[in-house]
């Protein structure tokens, strides 16, 4: 067994003694700890989750979405607010994931979207990876810098803030 082999072991085990952090969880697991639903769901899976760090979520963009009737129907573009809502809920993902399972299902309100920027436009067909990080919290205020990549290219890129509630 050489070097790289146990490296990979321990970084294998620092991640199964961390019980809040997930590095898949599909659709399922994203319903079970944020309440949106379809059409508005916009995230797929959730690849990675540092809780209190960072998470990736997978967005495939398919022609059956409801939004690509109108927006343009000669010719499908993703919605700049609905990458910007896919980041949003991969943020949530992530707050979940770091206050454990008593946050699933609360509520998270975009407070401030700030220095939003939308490089080339997302098409059916495409997957977006989105990848988030917290930069701070104070109480139930959590402010996040996301980007959105497809093909490891940046389409899309915004920071925000969010409140989480419990609506209870």
């Amino acid at each position: 067994m050489d070097v790289a082999d146990n490296n990979d072991r321990a970084e294998s085990n620092d991640r199964a003694d961390d019980s809040n952090r997930a590095d898949d969880i599909d659709i399922l697991g994203v319903m079970r700890k944020i309440p949106h639903r379809y059409p508005f769901l916009m995230i797929d899976r959730v690849v990675q989750v540092v809780p209190g760090e960072s998470a990736v979520g997978i967005k495939n963009v398919t022609i059956n979405e409801p939004h690509f009737q109108g927006h343009f129907p000669s010719r499908p573009v993703m919605p700049g607010v609905l990458i910007v809502e896919a980041m949003a809920q991969t943020a949530g993902i992530l707050v979940v994931q770091t206050l454990g399972p008593d946050a699933e299902g609360k509520l998270v309100y975009f407070m401030t979207i700030d220095e939003a920027r939308f490089r080339r436009p997302v098409t059916p067909g495409d997957q977006i990876h989105i990848h988030v990080s917290k930069q701070r919290r104070r109480g139930n205020v959590w402010k996040f810098k996301g980007e959105a990549k497809v093909d490891g290219v940046l389409v899309a890129e915004a920071i925000y803030s969010a409140m989480i509630l419990d609506e209870k």
